[in-house]
């Protein structure tokens, strides 16, 4: 048997971290949709006018499934490209990308419970739980973010623009989305539209980022 032979200088390790990663976002992402309930009508002796109207009484579980959507498909854009500019992995950025993919695959359980609770006296509780989830999350992109930019990980020819840039911005994350929480306590739509203004946000920024 041929002994193992050493990976060539500047080859990526990263692709089973990339590979596993992918996978969590696609079934997070798949989760959100399948919250998605059928109305609660007749289904033998409903008219159509009953149930249009049954749809849109689910309006909340839309709302809830957009918002994290577009967040959690705009986070695998920033993964995507963060990893562009990585060469090698250790345990630090494994740990970190895990506690990442942890926050990620919980999204579709407080989007449940937004869209359960948006019209009961319990919203604006489900609203906060809602916007502290991505407190989290996003205190956690922010490890990532520091643990992939290291010097000994990073590619030849990483982009020292967009690291600063990607840096820079994502301190933003974590008190913007605390904003959201508290705002839950005022008002839940308030809270749902610094949410959805965060996710256009990151969105412009990737845009803007991949362009440095």
């Amino acid at each position: 048997m041929e002994p193992p032979t050493k990976k060539a200088h500047g080859e990526k390790e990263t692709g089973r971290l990339e590979a596993f990663s992918d996978g969590v976002f696609a079934i997070a992402i798949t989760l959100l949709v399948l919250d998605l309930k059928a109305p609660d009508v007749a289904a033998s002796g409903a008219s159509a006018p009953e149930l249009a109207k049954a749809l849109l009484r689910q309006w909340p579980s839309y709302v809830g499934l957009v918002t994290s959507f577009f967040t959690v498909l705009i986070m695998w854009v920033h993964h995507h490209a963060i990893l562009r500019n990585v060469r090698k992995t250790d345990a630090w950025l494994h740990f970190a990308n895990g506690c990442l993919l942890f926050g990620v695959t919980f999204v579709p359980y407080p989007t449940s419970i937004l869209a359960s609770y948006f019209e009961t006296p319990a919203a604006k509780m489900a609203a906060a739980f809602y916007a502290g989830t991505f407190v989290f999350i996003a205190i956690c992109f922010y490890l990532f973010i520091r643990a992939a930019f290291r010097e000994p990980l990073l590619s030849p020819d990483a982009s020292q623009a967009f690291i600063s840039k990607t840096c820079h911005d994502y301190l933003f994350g974590p008190p913007a989305y605390l904003l959201a929480t508290v705002a839950a306590f005022l008002d839940v739509r308030l809270s749902l539209a610094i949410c959805t203004i965060l996710w256009i946000f990151w969105a412009t920024t990737i845009t803007k980022n991949t362009r440095a």
